[in-house]
């Protein structure tokens, strides 16, 4: 799995003109929004390592993780994330899993962070998303696990 997390003062995603999943902390919080991309050969461990990384990274201020501060975290399904730009100016996309392999993996995500204790929203899976942000810091970091 690869993802992308930002570290937000708010955050949504939009599709079809309605807000699907949004998180808005506290005045003066912080919460994270994690992009999502599924490679073919991901499993379960793989989600589970994600999310201990993203629960447990200390990227808020006061060096503190999602879990120490109860940030929210966006979830967002982006297979793009796997794509392949190495060659020409096309990008590949045959690392992605599938949707019925990569879908299941982000929803082990999701509920990963919710046993952890933490408010998750969500993007639609396979919709067209538009993805609104305020990075705080800014702060985005590549997480592959």
């Amino acid at each position: 799995m690869r993802a992308v997390l930002q570290r937000v003062t708010r955050a949504s995603v939009v599709v079809d003109g309605e807000v699907v999943g949004a998180v808005e902390p506290p005045a003066g919080g912080q919460g994270l929004v994690l992009l999502v991309g599924v490679a073919r050969d991901d499993g379960p461990e793989q989600a589970a390592a994600l999310v201990r990384k993203t629960a447990e990274l200390r990227v808020l201020r006061g060096d503190r993780s999602a879990v120490d501060a109860g940030a929210p975290v966006l979830v967002v399904s982006q297979f793009t994330l796997q794509g392949d730009t190495r060659k020409g100016r096309r990008p590949s996309w045959s690392a992605a899993a599938p949707g019925d392999v990569a879908e299941p993996l982000v929803d082990a995500v999701v509920a990963g962070l919710r046993e952890r204790g933490l408010e998750v929203a969500t993007g639609r899976f396979g919709a067209d998303m538009a993805v609104e942000l305020v990075n705080d810091g800014p702060v985005t970091l590549v997480l592959d696990v």
